[in-house]
C-alpha cells in the first residue's frame, strides 16, 4: 500500500466549485447589503459595523488556530497604511458612492482595479513591464468605462461625486498593494495574523473618525443592520477564509477569476432585488471592462502551472482578487514579484490573502 504524496491537498467537505461560487456571491452581494445599509446608517457607520464583524470573525479563527497578532512598532505601522489603503477608505468610499449611485454601477467600477493597478504597477514596480496586449487591455478597459457612463450621451443622468467616490476606491485597492509589497514583502508572521492586524488597524481607524462625524443613530432598523452584519461577516470575514482555502486547492490564477462574476452578480442583484434602472450601455460597458481587465492580466512565457497547492509544493502561478479583487500573495512572496498590484482582487480583506506554499502550510485555510 502506497501513501499519499506530501503534496496532496486535503480533500475538503465542500467542492471548491461550490465555494468558488460562493465567494463570488458574497462579494457580488456585497454592493446590494452596503446599499441597503445606508438606507439607516450613514457611510462612516456602515463602514465601521462592516470591519467590526469582519474583525469579529478573524478574531475567532485565530483563536481558535491559538494565532498571535503581529509584533512591532514598525509592523503595526505598517498596517495602519495598509488598513487604511484596502479596508477603511474604499470601503468609506464605495458607502458614500452608494447614496447617489446604483450599487450595480459601484459594483461595475470595482471591476476597473485590474486597470488602474496596470498603470501604477508601471509607475511604481520597475520589474513590472508593458506588453502590447496588455497596453491593449487597458484601453479596451477605459473604453468600457466610458461605455457604463454613457460618453456619447455627454454623461446624462450621471452623478459625477458617486461615480468618482466609487472610481477612487477602486484605485485604492492597487496602491495598497503596491505598498503592501514594498513593505511587508519578508514578514515573518503568518498571512492570518498580518490580515488580522490589519482588520484591527482599519477598524480603530473607523472607531476614532466616526464619532467625530457622526452621532448615534435614533434607532437600529432591522434589515439595514442585519445587512451591515452580513456585509461583515461573510463579504469580509467568511469571504478571506473562502478564497485563501480556494488558493491552496486550486492555485491563484482559478481563484482569481471569482473577480469577473462580482460585477455580473452586483448588476443581476441590484437591478433584481433592489429595482435600480438598467440600460444596454451599463452590462456591454461592463463586458468590455472585464474583457479589458483580463488582457492586462496576460503575461508573455508565463507558465500556467495553475494546479493545487499544498505541503512541499515550491510552484506559484505567475499572475495570480478582494475580491475583485481583489483578493493575493502573502507578502513574502511579493518580494520576488510572483504577482503584480493589479491583479489582486479588489475585495479582499488584507494583504495575505493568497498563501505562499511551504513545506507546512502556515493556517489550515483561508482567503484578499
Amino acid at each position: 500500500m502506497t501513501s499519499a504524496p506530501p503534496s496532496a491537498v486535503p480533500r475538503r467537505a465542500l467542492d471548491w466549485r461550490l465555494r468558488f461560487a460562493c465567494l463570488a456571491l458574497v462579494w457580488g452581494f456585497s454592493f446590494l447589503l452596503m446599499k441597503v445599509g445606508t438606507e439607516a446608517f450613514v457611510p462612516f457607520q456602515v463602514t465601521l459595523g462592516r470591519l467590526v464583524f469582519g474583525t469579529a470573525v478573524l478574531a475567532a479563527v485565530m483563536a481558535l488556530r491559538r494565532e498571535r497578532l503581529p509584533r512591532g512598532a514598525r509592523t503595526w505601522a505598517h498596517l495602519m497604511v495598509a488598513g487604511l489603503l484596502l479596508n477603511s477608505l474604499p470601503f468609506t468610499l464605495f458607502a458614500y458612492a452608494e447614496l447617489t449611485i446604483p450599487s450595480s454601477l459601484a459594483g461595475i467600477c470595482n471591476a476597473t482595479s485590474p486597470l488602474w493597478g496596470m498603470v501604477l504597477s508601471l509607475v511604481a514596480l520597475s520589474e513590472d513591464r508593458p506588453t502590447r496586449v496588455r497596453v491593449a487591455g487597458l484601453g479596451i478597459g477605459f473604453l468600457g468605462v466610458l461605455t457604463v457612463l454613457g460618453v456619447w450621451e455627454g454623461f446624462h443622468g450621471l452623478d459625477f461625486t458617486g461615480t468618482a467616490y466609487a472610481l477612487l476606491a477602486s484605485v485604492c485597492y492597487p496602491v495598497g498593494w503596491i505598498y503592501v509589497r514594498r513593505t511587508l514583502a519578508g514578514s515573518h508572521h503568518s498571512h492570518l495574523s498580518l490580515t488580522g492586524g490589519q482588520l484591527l488597524a482599519a477598524t480603530g481607524q473607523l472607531a476614532v473618525v466616526t464619532p467625530l462625524f457622526t452621532s448615534l443613530p435614533g434607532r437600529f432598523p432591522a434589515v439595514p443592520l442585519l445587512a451591515v452584519a452580513a456585509l461583515g461577516v461573510l463579504g469580509t470575514g467568511l469571504a478571506f477564509l473562502i478564497q485563501y482555502d480556494l488558493v491552496a486547492e486550486v492555485g491563484p490564477t482559478t481563484a482569481q477569476m471569482v473577480t469577473y462574476f462580482i460585477p455580473v452578480i452586483a448588476t443581476v442583484a441590484g437591478v433584481a432585488l433592489l429595482g435600480e434602472p438598467l440600460s444596454w450601455s451599463t452590462p456591454a460597458g461592463a463586458l468590455i471592462v472585464l474583457a479589458g481587465a483580463a488582457l492586462t492580466q496576460v503575461r508573455p512565457g508565463a507558465a500556467r502551472t495553475d494546479r493545487p497547492t499544498g505541503a512541499g509544493d515550491a510552484g506559484r502561478e505567475g499572475t495570480g482578487p478582494e475580491g475583485a479583487g481583489r483578493e493575493s500573495g502573502d507578502p513574502e512572496s511579493r518580494s520576488r514579484g510572483s504577482r503584480s498590484p493589479e491583479s489582486a482582487g479588489p475585495e479582499s480583506a488584507g494583504p495575505c490573502a493568497e498563501p505562499e506554499p511551504k513545506s507546512e502550510p502556515e493556517v489550515a485555510g483561508g482567503l484578499r
